[in-house]
């Protein structure tokens, strides 16, 4: 009975986070709330004794892939709009298409066939993180590859996104010249 409250609970209180994400304009409440839906999200796994999993969750994505967007978020004006020009979105349709596609066969692949098993079995004696390890590491190796490739694609992307809006390099200027145009920018904030 206890497992079928706290389901329906954190189910509830997930959607409820990750619907405040999606639609609030603020980013701030969007990246608070992305951070405890992820939360809940490990509850899940702790009423599943996946442990390991739960504590996962709250450390990786939780902790370190929240503190990458609040740097991230530092990097843009939040309040400005983006405009952007796409010269040939017929293209762009089709190669996110064709990319959407082939990760979802990436990630299907393993489950559709029957065939592929892990090396070794699941060992109740050796516990949850190194069972783990070894089905993450032989029957799933694909798709995990595939997830550390696309958070690097969107970490460099991040990174090239964000120098393109500095109107400035404060790398290459000296102290004196960012003192200066920190004066000036007080200056119009002034007026």
């Amino acid at each position: 009975m206890f497992e079928i409250v706290a389901f329906y609970l954190f189910s509830i209180l997930t959607i409820v986070m990750f619907s405040i994400t999606v639609f609030t304009n603020n980013s701030l409440y969007a990246l608070s709330s992305l951070a405890a839906g992820m939360i809940f999200i490990s509850a899940f796994f702790f009423l599943l004794d996946a442990d390991f999993l739960g504590a996962v969750q709250i450390v990786v994505y939780t902790g370190a892939v929240m503190a990458l967007y609040a740097f991230g978020m530092m990097f843009f004006d939040a309040l400005s709009v983006v405009k952007e020009k796409v010269n040939n979105p017929k293209l762009v349709f089709l190669l996110s298409g064709v990319a959407a596609l082939i990760i979802v066969l990436i990630f299907v692949a393993p489950i559709v066939t029957s065939n592929v098993e892990a090396q070794y079995p699941v060992h109740p004696e050796w516990g949850n993180s190194q069972d783990v390890g070894v089905v993450l590491f032989t029957k799933y190796l694909i798709p995990f590859e595939v997830a550390a490739v696309m958070l690097l694609v969107a970490m460099i992307g991040g990174i090239i996104l964000a120098g393109k809006k500095m109107d400035t390099s404060y790398s290459e200027l000296s102290e004196e010249e960012i003192d200066l145009l920190e004066s000036q920018e007080v200056e119009k904030d002034s007026k």
